[in-house]
C-alpha cells in the first residue's frame, strides 16, 4: 500500500471518529460535514487503488504479448 493511499485511509478514519464524536455532543447536522468528507476520501482511495489495479493489469498483458512476439 502506498503512502497515500495510507494518508487517505487514516484521515477517513479519523473523520469518522471525530463525526461521531460530534454528533454525541451537538447532533448528527453538526457532525454531517465529517461524516461526508470521510466518504469522499474513501471513495478517492476506491478511485486510486482502482487505477493502479488496472494499470498493472495493462502492463502484465503487454509484458506476455512482448513474451509471445519474441518467441515466435
Amino acid at each position: 500500500m502506498k503512502l497515500t493511499s495510507t494518508i487517505l485511509l487514516s484521515l477517513a478514519a479519523a473523520m469518522v471518529v471525530i463525526g461521531a464524536h460530534l454528533t454525541m455532543k451537538a447532533g448528527i447536522m453538526a457532525s454531517y460535514p465529517f461524516f461526508m468528507f470521510a466518504v469522499l476520501l474513501l471513495f478517492w482511495h476506491m478511485y486510486r487503488r482502482n487505477q493502479s489495479e488496472e494499470e498493472s493489469k495493462e502492463q502484465e498483458k503487454g509484458g506476455k504479448r512482448k513474451n509471445k512476439k519474441s518467441n515466435g
